[in-house]
């Protein structure tokens, strides 16, 4: 499976270094020295990282054969595509990536319908399950624990507790997408192959 891991920003220096902006919380796995990434679109890539840095609270990459600016500034806004098995989990057993949550079916603890996750949106403060209702209207959901009360993977399940007013009448509608779903790392991003963020209950 093919997951976004990041996305190439803005040269830095004259030596070939690009900012990366992060969609993985495995960095040092995904964006590591000797890995080779696919690109959206294909023909920047593939690239192979030849050096990593954080400066300043950004990472910094250099990739093979980039030695100047101008090369560096070619690859700007170019997406950074992992391969990565569909089986794999992220060590925390309380977090889970993004692909492992879409078209989960969302449940009350009674077992009553309440929608299907088709998105996710982490923004900095939680992450929110975008659900789509039987209408056809969509509702987000905190990802907290205390909302989210279990993600049952085998059963393709999220069960919820939600409080009042959450999924009801009074429900808030993501019509608009006043979420900005673009986050640490994403989910469906700016191609179909999504994020690679690991999702957690704890908001972060």
């Amino acid at each position: 499976m093919q997951l976004v891991v990041g996305r190439v920003g803005r040269a830095h220096g004259i030596k070939g270094e690009v900012t990366v902006e992060v969609r993985t919380d495995e960095p040092e796995l995904r964006l590591g020295p000797g890995a080779v990434l696919a690109t959206e679109p294909a023909q920047a890539g593939p690239l192979r990282i030849e050096t990593g840095r954080v400066h300043s609270g950004r990472l910094l990459l250099r990739f093979e054969g980039v030695r100047d600016r101008t090369g560096a500034e070619l690859l700007r806004n170019v997406l950074l595509i992992a391969e990565v098995d569909p089986e794999e989990l992220p060590e925390d057993p309380e977090e889970f990536y993004d692909h492992q949550l879409m078209d989960l079916d969302v449940v009350l603890a009674d077992g009553t319908e309440v929608g299907r996750i088709t998105e996710i949106s982490h923004l900095p403060s939680q992450d929110l399950f975008i659900v789509e209702r039987p209408d056809g209207s969509e509702v987000m959901i905190p990802f907290v624990e205390e909302i989210v009360t279990e993600i049952d993977l085998e059963e393709q399940r999220a069960v919820i507790d939600p409080p009042p007013g959450l999924i009801d009448d009074r429900a808030e509608i993501a019509s608009g997408r006043d979420a900005d779903p673009s986050g640490e790392s994403t989910t469906g991003e700016d191609a179909a192959t999504g994020g690679d963020t690991a999702t957690g209950r704890d908001g972060g």
